[in-house]
């Protein structure tokens, strides 16, 4: 099942009936008892993981912030990583969590906290390129498909969609960022480690069927390869158009079906996410100029991300009349555009998080605000704490998002704001020391998915950051 459905059909009571027993066990706010699961049990064990843990929870004077830290941050490795040799090479296969299939988003975003220690431990590194391997499998199996099973073979409950479902496929949703991720994680690994082994032919192949696939959705001449229809009764989960969205002008940029949430796009053209492509595509060419002799996909790669982003500042701009010039969320190259922020990542605030500009860039300064601020559809204020939350989880009414906190501390260079971010952050853990898909504003215990790695891996690079630069915020 997808994220949407998953949360819909599962109260409080009937998911602690799914989850392992670390999660289970009571969390006491003052005794602050490890919620991680005991070391036999933990799915993959990094010395240097632990080793920070055991620093921070020395040095950080917030007993219960330190508590977090070491309950979130090693929470991909412990609970969701399945790492083995195949044919004398690392595979590695990332669930979200509490969902049994591995996103391409997700299970980058997932391990992109570990990176920074993969130069000296190997065993980490390897973890890492097992990942790297594995979306590449993933990628060549179906460019289009946002979330795989480790069985190629598996069915998903949703073949029935109208869409080209293969088995191995869990869900067939088109979204830009996914593959964006992909080249994100491998340029950061690259850069860290200098290791190459991971950037074979089948690699290379890859990446070429990625730049394919977002030339196509460019649709200059025709719709493109990708159509996506659901039989539902929420319109986020399906496409208009046959299948193929609302009509747009092409302009240049790259169409995505649907969000980094897994909703579908009002407007195809999805301005946090074209504008990590225009980074991601960088990032790629310079991969590929440095690993292999393909000229043409080098120029390819350069030309696209170029006219991508020429294409975004000519019509992905707009004129907002509190805030002046800002991004637009989506728009359809047609003349009308979706004014909001998501709290997922790539959203407006974390366009710099994600390598494209600098935070004190007018543009993004004048987005940031208007992203947290009412005029925002999906910003949200309770007595004691706001944030942003998402269309997603529209049908339970207001729920903020802990990832749209952490992403506003995460580009913060305000110590005051950075400090509000954190004391609002540590009110939504209910008690469970880890971080949740959304909560209700005033009240925190009222939220949805227990065991969401993602957001528990994105606190605690958050939570490292801080540590290694404004420590005494902490």
């Amino acid at each position: 099942m997808d994220r949407k459905e998953f949360t819909r059909i599962s109260a409080l009571a009937t998911t602690a009936l799914m989850l392992p027993d670390f999660v289970l066990k009571a969390a006491s706010a003052k005794s602050f008892i490890s919620q991680r699961p005991p070391a036999a049990k933990r799915n993959f064990t990094s010395d240097s993981v632990e080793a920070l843990i055991a620093e921070i929870k020395k040095n950080v004077k917030d007993e219960e912030l330190a508590w977090m830290f070491e309950n979130c941050f090693p929470n991909t490795l412990d609970t969701t990583v399945f790492f083995e040799m195949k044919d004398g090479k690392p595979d590695t296969y990332v669930i979200t969590g509490d969902i049994d299939a591995m996103w391409l988003r997700d299970s980058s975003a997932q391990v992109n906290p570990y990176l920074p220690l993969c130069k000296d431990d190997k065993h980490l590194a390897q973890m890492v390129e097992g990942v790297l391997r594995r979306q590449t499998k993933c990628i060549l199996l179906d460019p289009y498909a946002n979330a795989f099973y480790k069985d190629s073979n598996k069915i998903s409950p949703w073949k029935t969609d109208e869409t080209e479902m293969k088995p191995g496929v869990h869900e067939r949703k088109w979204e830009l960022d996914s593959l964006c991720y992909c080249i994100r994680v491998a340029y950061q690994y690259w850069k860290i480690t200098g290791n190459t082994a991971q950037m074979d032919d089948e690699w290379h192949n890859a990446m070429a069927l990625v730049v394919d696939t977002m030339k196509d959705q460019q649709r200059k001449t025709d719709k493109g390869k990708y159509h996506f229809q659901r039989k539902t009764i929420t319109l986020s989960d399906t496409l208009a158009g046959d299948g193929f969205g609302r009509p747009v002008k092409a302009n240049g940029m790259i169409c995505s079906a649907f969000r980094n949430s897994d909703d579908a796009t009002t407007y195809l053209y999805n301005i946090p996410e074209n504008l990590f492509a225009v980074t991601a595509l960088r990032q790629l060419t310079e991969m590929i100029k440095a690993t292999s002799h393909r000229d043409e996909l080098v120029t390819t790669c350069r030309n696209l991300a170029d006219e991508v982003e020429q294409a975004i500042l000519q019509n992905g701009i707009v004129e907002q009349k509190e805030f002046g010039k800002i991004y637009a969320y989506e728009c359809d190259g047609l003349g009308d555009s979706k004014l909001m922020e998501d709290a997922g990542v790539p959203g407006l605030i974390t366009i710099p998080y994600l390598g494209y500009g600098k935070t004190e860039d007018d543009i993004y300064v004048r987005s940031r605000k208007f992203a947290l601020s009412p005029a925002n559809p999906y910003f949200y204020q309770g007595k004691n704490i706001e944030g942003i939350g998402s269309q997603h989880l529209a049908y339970k009414g207001e729920m903020i998002w802990p990832m749209g906190i952490i992403s506003r501390a995460i580009t913060s260079d305000n110590d005051a704001e950075i400090k509000q971010c954190i004391k609002m952050l540590k009110a939504t853990q209910a008690g469970t020391g880890f971080m949740h898909e959304g909560f209700k504003p005033d009240n925190p215990k009222n939220f949805t998915r227990h065991w969401f790695a993602w957001a528990n891996s994105f606190f605690g690079e958050m939570i490292w950051k801080v540590y290694r630069e404004r420590r005494k915020l902490l």
